[in-house]
């Protein structure tokens, strides 16, 4: 049956330690944030930077940061970038083990303080089905008398061995918008990469393939017509926080995302699922 247990980081951050037939994983209360996912006899599927100290306030540069209640940069300024639920102590509610996968639900409650961010009476929940494929789950829902919009993304860290040799694959008539121009049209079906990316994605189909010199990872996504693809290179990587200058060599991020004209807007009593599933290729 395999075992889930709480544990606690060297640093002091509390986990969730889940070890079963199908897979290893760890997932962070902090964030509700997993960065750490092994399907048994196979590599890992998610990447984190070497630089990242596991410290208390900073979400966790790689596995996946949970981007909510807005994605990027907020129209108010000084509020934190990426909302502030990838730095938040996240509730486990429940543990769910059927047969060899394990389901896991966490909750988020706003505190006093974050109601100066987000005043609106909605429940967010972080849910994962943990099995050979990985499967996460970011749920709200407007208990509110009035409709409430938001953006967000679950931004995936993916390890590919070598970035000059990733192909990303799944992006035929696509648009998308990189440094605030665009919107272009996707040329191919297929992304290199040579210089920094930083593209949000639109009508995009709702798988893509990365292929890597490990193998063939397939990302595919639910409920999201939009997608971030990005890679730092060289430059910005030597200003990033908790990440090696070479760090861009070894790490991709494609993730799903509600942004754009493809933002969430909740009716009255109305949830939404923003849904990724992420594997090998077999």
């Amino acid at each position: 049956m395999g075992s889930v247990t709480t544990k606690k980081h060297a640093n002091g951050l509390e986990y969730v330690d889940i070890d079963t037939a199908l897979c290893k994983a760890r997932i962070f209360l902090q964030g509700a944030q997993i960065d750490f996912f092994q399907p048994v006899g196979q590599q890992p599927l998610l990447w984190v930077s070497e630089a990242d100290d596991y410290q208390a306030g900073n979400g966790i540069r790689g596995g996946i940061p949970v981007c909510w209640p807005w994605f990027g940069m907020s129209d108010t300024p000084d509020w934190p970038q990426h909302g502030f639920a990838r730095t938040r102590l996240w509730s486990l509610e429940s543990v769910v083990m059927n047969n060899d996968a394990v389901d896991l639900r966490f909750t988020l409650a706003i505190s006093d303080e974050d109601r100066l961010y987000w005043p609106h009476d909605t429940k967010v929940e972080m849910l994962f089905n943990l099995s050979d494929t990985l499967k996460v789950t970011l749920k709200n829902t407007n208990h509110a008398d009035y409709p409430v919009s938001l953006t967000q993304a679950l931004h995936t860290y993916f390890p590919i061995a070598d970035i000059q040799q990733l192909k990303a694959r799944g992006f035929n008539d696509s648009q998308y918008i990189e440094f605030g121009q665009g919107p272009y049209t996707q040329p191919s079906d297929e992304v290199l990469f040579d210089r920094e990316t930083d593209r949000v994605y639109t009508q995009l189909s709702p798988m893509q393939t990365l292929h890597t010199p490990n193998g063939v990872i397939e990302v595919g996504r639910e409920n999201s017509h939009s997608a971030v693809l990005w890679n730092p290179w060289i430059e910005k990587s030597q200003r990033l926080s908790r990440f090696n200058a070479d760090d861009y060599k070894t790490m991709v991020c494609l993730e799903a995302a509600n942004v754009l004209e493809d933002k969430v807007t909740l009716a009255p009593g109305e949830s939404h699922e923003l849904i990724t599933t992420i594997a090998w290729q077999k």
